[in-house]
């Protein structure tokens, strides 16, 4: 089969740029969390990287600060990510449950944000599977083994036939960050680790962090453990660094940016641009399970 036009641009300028181009056969998925303020640049200014970097975007939540009201998202996440918003894939956050049932947020994106009152949901891209789970919990109808977000999320995991599988959702199971460990998510990481599942990406804290691939106990486990990335650097501010856990391998807290991940057949690799430097912080590959 001959390239599209489109297609061939793509091959033609890897071609030229080099190994750090992101290849036609991978599908490219970018984002971040914790992200736009009215009362902050740092939105629009990773909003511009986003204008530089084709494919889906993700966000890990707390998409509209402060209270994730109707005009907050139609202003603030409006007037920066908002131009992306029909490539958008989110996850909500707590700031966006400041509006009663997340209304506003549900409003926002419509059904790209999955049923109001449950907000998970999956789709596919290429040969991965991406599964967004709702990490709050309470109004989600729980996170426990018997709650129905997780009775769907087993059943979505034994339906799925792609070779590689992808989560995120907002509150992170292992932080450094201000707000540290939270167990309550600690049903999704074991259903995810015991179905294969390669990596989990992250919101709630302010800063970039990567884990060493891990069990959902945090032992080290480089053969079937999931990879942690927090990327709650999307605009709203930055955190530093406080307890530093187990298995943490890179923090960066020093400019807001984007996680940039290429998912190929059998493998991943990823990249943390930042607004202040045109290298990525952090970037690495690793193979499917």
């Amino acid at each position: 089969m001959g390239r599209t036009l489109a297609g061939s641009l793509v091959w033609v300028m890897a071609l030229a740029m080099g190994p750090g181009v992101i290849a036609q056969e991978a599908a490219v998925l970018v984002g971040a969390g914790d992200i736009a303020s009215c009362g902050s640049r740092g939105d629009e200014e990773t909003a511009r990287l986003l204008d530089m970097i084709p494919g889906t975007v993700f966000t890990t939540g707390d998409n509209a600060y402060e209270r994730g009201t109707p005009r907050e998202f139609a202003v603030c996440f409006g007037g920066s990510w908002g131009r992306h918003k029909a490539r958008i894939r989110p996850a909500p956050g707590n700031h966006d449950y400041l509006t009663p049932g997340a209304g506003g947020y549900f409003a926002y994106f419509g059904a790209a944000a999955g049923a109001p009152g449950e907000g998970y949901y999956s789709y596919d891209l290429r040969d991965w599977h991406i599964v967004v789970l709702n990490s709050n919990c309470r109004p989600a109808g729980g996170c426990g083994p018997d709650s129905p977000q997780v009775r769907w999320l087993r059943a979505d995991l034994a339906a799925n036939s792609r070779p590689c599988t992808l989560a995120y959702w907002h509150h992170p199971r292992f932080s450094s960050g201000p707000h540290g460990n939270d167990s309550t998510v600690g049903t999704f990481w074991q259903i995810l680790y015991a179905a294969g599942v390669e990596a989990v990406l992250n919101g709630h804290d302010h800063l970039y962090e990567r884990f060493a691939p891990q069990t959902p106990s945090g032992v080290s486990d480089d053969v079937r453990g999931i990879q942690q990335f927090t990327i709650g650097t999307g605009g709203r501010s930055l955190y530093r660094a406080r307890t530093i856990r187990s298995n943490s391998v890179v923090r960066d807290s020093s400019a807001f940016g984007v996680l940039k991940l290429s998912l190929e057949p059998t493998r991943y690799s990823w990249e943390f641009v930042t607004v202040r430097s045109e290298v990525a912080k952090d970037a690495g590959s690793r193979r499917c399970h």
